[in-house]
């Protein structure tokens, strides 16, 4: 039951609520501190390629100094298992659950909007909110990758840093409770940086339980959604799935011009 009296009028009790999950004002040390968390996030969760492999000793020595706190703590957890690994387990590990699995996949407009047209607004305002902070990515992923929007949200602060963050929490409700179900060490990155955010509301936790029965929206566009992934698979997004063959045409035979002989 909600403790606001029902005499108040909703917008006034939803701005009231909105009010209390909002956090408190950070200092500049908090802010910076942040910011390492969200880039060591967006870090951990790009491919393991060579370069990153290299680096975990390094990694691991700088989570070992930062702050107990709930976030650390898990980012520990994560780096003591990726310090271990063999780097050719690393990667085969990390495309099973980011490219292979449709309920882990890193783009995060995907659980929003799935295939559709709405996708691609979505994809444009990102670039735009990108763009209005003078951030120019690279180009290399599109822009709702997750640790693309991490390392957006690491340079511009708490409050429109990560806005798209907020906004794309049942993705990330999604990704985590995906990678928790496999087991994965990953899950304890999404962890990590679910502890930044707002606890979810029951809403949230209804949507996302939808989200798991029903896969993200889908609109006929032409294609077959559901490409070669199984029944009640949808198809990773960033993968081409080719339109389904069309059926061979059936061409009636050219009509003869043999003439009868009379009887």
């Amino acid at each position: 039951m909600s403790p606001l009296p029902a005499t108040i009028p909703a917008l006034v009790r939803t701005r009231v609520r909105a009010a209390v999950r909002r956090p408190a004002r950070l200092t500049p040390e908090e802010t910076a501190g942040r910011a390492l968390i969200l880039r060591l996030v967006s870090l951990l969760l790009q491919y393991p390629d060579a370069e990153l492999t290299a680096a975990r000793t390094e990694l691991t020595t700088v989570v070992e100094a930062l702050p107990v706190t709930p976030a650390a703590q898990h980012l520990a957890r994560f780096t003591d298992w990726f310090a271990a690994q063999d780097p050719e387990e690393l990667e085969r590990h990390y495309v099973e659950m980011f490219d292979l699995r449709r309920k882990s996949s890193l783009y995060l407009t995907y659980y929003l909007h799935g295939d559709t047209r709405r996708r691609g607004m979505a994809l444009l305002t990102l670039n735009q909110r990108y763009r209005a902070v003078g951030w120019d990515t690279d180009g290399g992923e599109l822009p709702d990758h997750l640790p693309v929007v991490l390392e957006f949200a690491a340079l511009a602060g708490p409050g429109g840093g990560e806005a798209p963050l907020r906004q794309h929490r049942r993705g990330l409700e999604l990704i985590h409770r995906a990678l928790t179900d496999a087991e994965s060490p990953y899950r304890h990155v999404l962890a990590t940086l679910l502890t930044l955010l707002p606890p979810p509301t029951e809403a949230d936790r209804a949507a996302v339980a939808q989200l798991v029965a029903e896969g993200p929206p889908n609109e006929d566009v032409g294609l077959d959604p559901y490409g070669s992934y199984g029944d009640g698979e949808f198809a990773p997004p960033g993968t081409f799935v080719p339109p389904a063959p069309a059926p061979p045409t059936c061409v009636s035979p050219a009509p003869t011009s043999r003439t009868e002989s009379p009887r």
